[in-house]
């Protein structure tokens, strides 16, 4: 993938985001866009080969809008300062849990897993971790998972963007959850209010001749958390 176009369009923009100037520079933001699908279809080929739930996807599938949603944001900036790509079997915008790419201009990140769950799912997922705790902490636990992705209540953000270099989980209560037990032992896991986990790549990540490897090997590492926490959801989608 050529991150180097990409993320030279995704600075210019940041710099001019008005669509006068996108306007001037509509074949830019054609050729960025085109470089990333060709990047994403070799990420759902790659993770395909051990995940066979998304080898239907295609780019189009799992590519977000590039233009923003401003009717309900103080901002008003036309243009997202990102490409971002979730790679989940049951699309972008079900609760089952899935793979996301994002390139940004120092902001690049791999993330997996389950992103705002509502209340009903979320004490569903809290019961049935301290139900298989042991297979739990297996999935969450492991060298490479901590590794990768940290601990819970161990990363920071400042409005969508992290300031950590990995995360599990983006949100979190400050107590623990209503009629679960104070005392419990890993109370971290129930304070959680998504289950997705993160890490930052470099600006060049994307261009190495291995970045596909690289990339499926953070994803191998996360999929367990995430195939424990579907097991969940798909009761209830």
């Amino acid at each position: 993938m050529n991150t180097t176009l990409i993320l030279n369009f995704l600075k210019a923009v940041a710099a001019n985001n008005n669509r006068e100037w996108f306007h001037q520079h509509k074949d830019e933001y054609e050729a960025a866009k085109a470089e990333f699908e060709s990047g994403v279809a070799e990420a759902i080929s790659t993770i395909a080969k051990f995940d066979s739930t998304i080898a239907h996807l295609t780019p189009k599938d799992c590519c977000y809008r590039f233009y923003r949603d401003t009717r309900f944001s103080p901002d008003k900036s036309p243009y997202k300062r990102h490409f971002g790509a979730y790679i989940a079997a049951h699309g972008k915008k079900a609760l089952h849990g899935g793979y996301y790419i994002h390139l940004q201009p120092d902001h690049c990140m791999l993330a997996i897993g389950n992103y705002w769950l509502p209340t009903n799912i979320l004490t569903a997922m809290r019961n049935e971790i301290m139900g298989n705790i042991d297979e739990w902490r297996r999935c969450v636990e492991s060298k490479d998972f901590i590794k990768y992705f940290g601990r819970p209540q161990s990363s920071l953000w400042e409005g969508d963007i992290p300031t950590t270099e990995k995360g599990f989980g983006i949100a979190h209560l400050k107590k623990m959850p209503k009629d679960f037990p104070k005392d419990y032992e890993f109370p971290d896991y129930l304070k959680m209010k998504d289950y997705c986990a993160w890490t930052a790549v470099n600006n060049d990540f994307f261009s190495k001749d291995n970045w596909k490897e690289a990339m499926a090997r953070i994803f191998k590492t996360g999929k367990p958390m995430m195939d424990f926490a579907n097991s969940v959801i798909d009761d209830y989608e």
